[in-house]
């Protein structure tokens, strides 16, 4: 009983060392080597794999060159003028791939040469190494600047007019009416204005301004600037409120033509008009040169108008920037192992 168990593990010894020693082919391979030429093979090897060599050149002749290089460069076997090498064992001591290079100097004859590679693992976790090295296409990055046209859109605010026009009473030898020219600029997407009777009209507008800045956030007072028109004009909560006592007047928002017919006292089309303590409004482009009339139908006193127009401009400028591009390019081949 003592002897048929020590038999068997004996046995279960051997055929596990035998198994361990057992070569694994990799390659077996008869090639012409042409004159003056040189033949490659790449094949995966794992680390503390006993790598066994053999070749011939079926002739007898000699090869000029033979070599196996561990990738990219580490060389671990070389031999020149070689016909024939008989299970030359290398151990390999990294995982990667193994170049075998054969090279034939000779001019005029090519070289008719046999090889076997077979491979010893180390361990049980690499009998299964895939040595098959497979090629994939690379790619390559980079960037480079172009320079782009680009049209930009400039938005300003422009005080067309600020001024106080004086307008005498209805008894007045000068008359009663008073008359402020303005044109708008070019590339205007809309405008407002404002007018104030007396100190009690300019303290609406100052008023308007402080609760402007006070209740605004810091982005509204950047675009408006703290100016009560500016954020009419663009739509924003402007603060300003009309008056309900105080000095009047009459006042008409007119083009050239309706002027000389409110001069000659003849009947006119008014784009604005109100009697008012104050007043403000938004507005969009007119063309041409635009008139505020004004008329004071007070028998004795004259007042003053504060009149205040503002224009949002928008210019287009094309200008040019360095665009920032990426170009991707075949970077060539790049070999791989599959384990």
């Amino acid at each position: 009983m003592i002897k048929t168990f020590i038999f068997s593990v004996l046995l279960t010894i051997i055929t596990l060392l035998s198994s361990a020693q057992t070569p694994i082919d990799i390659a077996e391979n008869t090639l012409k080597v042409s004159p003056s030429g040189e033949e490659v093979f790449y094949y995966g090897l794992a680390e503390g794999d006993q790598l066994i060599f053999n070749f011939e050149e079926v002739n007898g002749k000699e090869l000029k060159e033979l070599e196996i290089a561990y990738l990219p460069s580490r060389i671990i076997l070389k031999d020149y003028k070689t016909s024939r090498i008989d299970n030359k064992v290398l151990t390999i001591t990294e995982t990667g791939i193994y170049k075998f290079r054969f090279v034939n100097t000779n001019i005029l004859t090519g070289r008719i040469c046999k090889f076997k590679i077979q491979r010893i693992p180390a361990y049980d976790k690499t009998k299964k190494f895939n040595t098959t090295v497979y090629k994939r296409l690379t790619f390559d990055t980079s960037f480079y600047y172009e320079p782009e046209k680009y049209l930009r859109k400039d938005t300003s605010s422009i005080e067309v007019v600020n001024q106080t026009a004086k307008v005498h009473s209805k008894m007045n030898f000068n008359g009663n009416k008073t008359i402020t020219n303005f044109r708008l600029p070019d590339n205007t997407v809309s405008w407002s204005y404002y007018i104030g009777v007396d100190q009690a009209g300019q303290q609406a507008f100052e008023k308007a301004t402080q609760q402007l800045i006070a209740g605004s956030t810091p982005l509204i007072l950047k675009l408006v600037g703290g100016n009560p028109l500016t954020a009419l004009a663009m739509g924003i909560t402007s603060y300003l409120s009309q008056l309900q006592s105080g000095e009047d007047i009459d006042y008409y928002l007119l083009d050239g033509q309706n002027v000389t017919l409110f001069l000659n006292k003849k009947p006119f089309k008014a784009y604005k008009q109100g009697k008012v303590i104050n007043d403000f409004s938004r507005m969009y482009p007119i063309q041409g040169t635009l008139s505020f009339c004004f008329s004071n139908d007070n028998a004795v006193t004259g007042v003053s108008v504060f009149v205040k127009v503002t224009a949002i401009q928008v210019n287009s400028i094309w200008q040019t920037r360095q665009l920032k591009k990426m170009k991707i390019s075949t970077g060539g081949e790049e070999m791989f192992l599959k384990n």
